[in-house]
């Protein structure tokens, strides 16, 4: 997909799927391509998803990806730093309205 980087511009990619379908392992691999590709990444999990640690993403197969831990969607969009150039967001449903 070409996606013309211009100020203000962008996408929103969601993956989904039934459970176990690879969600998980999908976002990583898209997410672990734009840090190879030099973008400027934040990823994120909801607290209250702490089924295999605080501090990173992981795939029903192992993968693993650093995340930081938010309470809730206002507390994300404030860690969002200016020169952020893609948001990882893991399991949004947990998050509120």
């Amino acid at each position: 997909m070409d996606v013309a980087h211009r100020a203000g511009a962008g996408w929103i990619g969601v993956v989904a799927g039934s459970m176990f379908s690879g969600k998980s392992e999908e976002l990583i691999r898209r997410l672990r391509r734009a840090q190879i590709a030099k973008r400027k990444v934040q990823i994120f999990k909801p607290r209250i998803d702490n089924r295999y640690g605080d501090d990173h993403i992981t795939s029903h197969s192992a993968m693993q990806i650093q995340a930081e831990n938010v309470g809730s969607s206002r507390e994300l969009l404030e860690k969002v730093r200016s020169d952020t150039e893609v948001v990882g967001i893991d399991e949004g449903q947990f998050f509120d309205p």
